[in-house]
């Protein structure tokens, strides 16, 4: 299994900027991509960003251009910057890994507790 532990959220002010982070730890034979998500209030969970073993990138269009994602192989970390925050931007995130327990097993889901982010306006 694998475990995920997210950190870095608090409150900020529109503008600013917060880094999370996500170890993930456990037993697994690959993590083959990590994201983050988040879920605000009365809405459903979506995707923020996703980056694959390879590094590619994916990101959704509301943080185009203001949050990065990026991957510390070797520390089986994934790292959101945030900049320009707007209060919009406020819910809890959370991090997501798909992982392998063995090459040939089927890729799984982790999920990390959530953090929470609150941009104040």
């Amino acid at each position: 299994q694998v475990q995920l532990v997210e950190s870095g959220g608090g409150l900020v002010q529109a503008g600013g900027s917060l880094r999370l982070s996500c170890a993930a730890s456990g037993s697994f034979f690959s993590i083959n991509a990590m994201g983050w998500y988040r879920q605000a209030p009365g809405r459903q969970r979506e995707s923020v960003a996703l980056i694959n073993d390879s590094g590619s990138t994916n990101y959704a269009e509301s943080v185009k251009g203001r949050f990065t994602i990026s991957r510390d192989g070797a520390k089986n970390t994934v790292y959101l910057q945030m900049n320009s925050l707007k209060p919009e931007d406020t819910a809890v995130y959370y991090c997501n890994g798909r992982w392998r327990r063995t090459n040939w097993s089927p890729i799984l889901d982790s999920w990390g507790q959530g953090t929470q982010v609150t941009v104040s306006s």
